[in-house]
């Protein structure tokens, strides 16, 4: 099994150290779904698939370890992080806490600059024809609406808790007809753009309590947040059984 682009295949820019061209490519394959969820990742096969030492590839699997995409298992080894309700739920709980933050403070903070990079973005979003272009086109909207807070923290921090949920969404749609909900992003994008800290940050919250709700249901589980009127407290995002 190929592990994610060749080195050849990457962008100029793409980091050229051995262990960052092992992190690049397992890290594609993690989220295109080449490496399923709780596979064995065997250093030593890992290694000869990339065609590297082990060396750089053991750096890869830490650096994706502190990411939550690999998990490594006492006298087992390395295996891709499974999915579950559980991390479900946490990965979910953090982003609302931390975008919902990143949301106000975008709204105090924008600049005529930041606005105009937020509707560019949501442009190229809205322009957007097939699967992989809107995924792509919608990580960078809702990272230019982030980076619109000035937060180095709030970015360092929003970054893998969005790949992890990535995962889930790759996972589960599968073939199925991805509804990007254009409206509610534009609204988000107008929160920030019009400084109305209170709709930006409600509007997070609702925006990926739908999302949230649709992937649990997709697994079988419950409900996963209450949905929220303008001008609601931020506390209490979760209720409901833990698995």
């Amino acid at each position: 099994m190929a592990l994610g682009p060749k080195d050849t295949d990457l962008p100029s820019t793409y980091p050229r150290t051995l262990a960052d061209s092992a992190f690049g490519r397992i890290h594609h394959a993690i989220l295109a779904g080449e490496l399923k969820p709780g596979q064995r990742l065997v250093l030593e096969e890992v290694a000869q698939q990339l065609d590297l030492s082990p060396m750089p590839v053991r750096e890869a699997l830490r650096r994706l370890d502190a990411e939550g995409l690999v998990e490594h298992i006492a006298h087992r080894g390395a295996r891709v992080t499974e999915l579950s309700l559980e991390d479900l739920r946490e990965v979910y709980d953090a982003r609302v806490a931390l975008e919902m933050l990143a949301m106000q403070k975008a709204a105090e903070r924008v600049t005529d600059a930041d606005a105009e990079s937020i509707e560019t973005a949501f442009s190229k979003f809205r322009k957007a024809r097939s699967s992989d272009q809107s995924r792509s086109a919608h990580t960078d909207f809702h990272l230019s609406l982030y980076r619109t807070a000035h937060s180095r923290w709030l970015m360092r921090l929003i970054t893998p808790l969005w790949v992890s949920a990535e995962r889930y969404r790759i996972a589960l749609d599968g073939q199925r007809k991805i509804d990007w909900r254009l409206d509610e992003h534009q609204q988000l994008m107008e929160a920030v753009i019009g400084k109305d800290a209170l709709a930006a940050g409600d509007g997070i919250y609702n925006h990926l309590a739908a999302t949230a709700n649709d992937l649990a249901s997709r697994m079988g589980g419950e409900t996963v947040f209450e949905f929220r009127a303008s001008g609601r407290a931020a506390s209490g995002a979760l209720h409901g059984p833990q698995p």
